[in-house]
């Protein structure tokens, strides 16, 4: 799994990238703080090598909560900002900064 975070100049907006190898899954979402833990919200679209793949524009200056849901099931960036206890869940979320 990975996040590429690239920052605009000209607004106050970070254009970020995920991308989770998961070729065996049907579908693959990102849900988090940014869109009200909507997992049908953000899909990522599954490319050829089996990754799937997306991007989000964010505001910059910020802390999220987030998870991949990978055919239902959630799980955490293991290349995020951090991992955060959520007692509402009672599993870690993981952060991302920017």
């Amino acid at each position: 799994m990975a996040i590429i975070k690239q920052y605009l100049k000209s607004k106050p907006i970070c254009r970020v990238t995920f991308t989770v190898p998961a070729k065996e899954a049907e579908a693959v979402s990102v849900a988090g703080e940014f869109n009200n833990w909507d997992v049908k919200a953000n899909t990522l679209k599954k490319l050829k090598n089996g990754t799937f793949k997306g991007t989000l524009n964010l505001p910059k200056d910020n802390r999220f909560e987030f998870k991949y849901v990978v055919d239902g099931n959630w799980s955490v960036e293991t290349e995020a900002d951090g991992l955060q206890w959520n007692e509402y869940a009672s599993s870690e979320n993981s952060i991302l900064e920017l």
